[in-house]
């Protein structure tokens, strides 16, 4: 496999956004984790959770966020910043700014990203297909 064809994978979504996950098993031969870009909408965000055998690593593509990690207070995220999260440490990720808050992620090991096909707000979109974002 020389290259990812993101056009060719469905599409997560979510009330809160969508993720396409462009690397991961099932779809990528050989792969162990899970590489995916996470797009949050304005004033959304994902609830507190954790991966319990999985680190994560989230970088800021562009908007501006705020990350909470571990018991922590939230801190301001923004384009160019890296978010290291140990196994099992709950976090989340909300977006504050006006503009969709875009960050590429990892699970290592992956498996995450099939977890989330669980939540009652998961719908799935066909590959080629583009997602409907709606207001809330």
């Amino acid at each position: 496999m020389d290259k990812v064809d993101p056009a060719a994978l469905p599409t997560q979504t979510f009330d809160w956004g969508v993720i396409k996950w462009l690397v991961a098993p099932g779809h990528t031969e050989g792969a162990a984790l899970s590489f995916g870009e996470v797009v949050l909408l304005p004033g959304q965000g994902h609830d507190r959770h954790n991966h319990p055998v999985s680190e994560e690593v989230l970088y800021v593509l562009s908007g501006e966020g705020e990350q909470m990690l571990g018991d922590g207070a939230p801190f301001p995220v923004r384009a160019g910043d890296a978010i290291y999260v140990p196994t099992a440490a709950y976090h989340s990720t909300r977006n504050t700014g006006w503009e969709p808050l875009r960050l590429l992620a990892v699970y290592n090991p992956a498996g995450p990203e099939r977890d989330l096909e669980a939540l009652p707000d998961y719908r799935a979109v066909a590959p080629g297909e583009p997602p409907k974002l709606t207001r809330g």
